[in-house]
């Protein structure tokens, strides 16, 4: 059985909202990489945080 559904709005808590954001980036990034393996499809995915850290993923593309 799933989770509830989360309410989306602002984290107000600094700590939380880092934490939350650290384990959400790790998730979309492996979401990409399987994305890209399963279907064969090229992803590119470009995550920008709050301070203007770069996080970014690109499948290679086959020749």
């Amino acid at each position: 059985m799933g989770r509830g559904r989360v309410e989306l709005k602002r984290i107000e808590n600094k700590i939380n909202r880092q934490v939350t954001f650290s384990k959400r980036r790790n998730g979309l990034l492996k979401k990409a990489y399987e994305l890209s393996i399963l279907c064969d499809a090229e992803v590119a995915l470009i995550i920008f945080s709050t301070r203007g850290k770069l996080y970014e993923f690109a499948s290679a593309g086959k020749s």
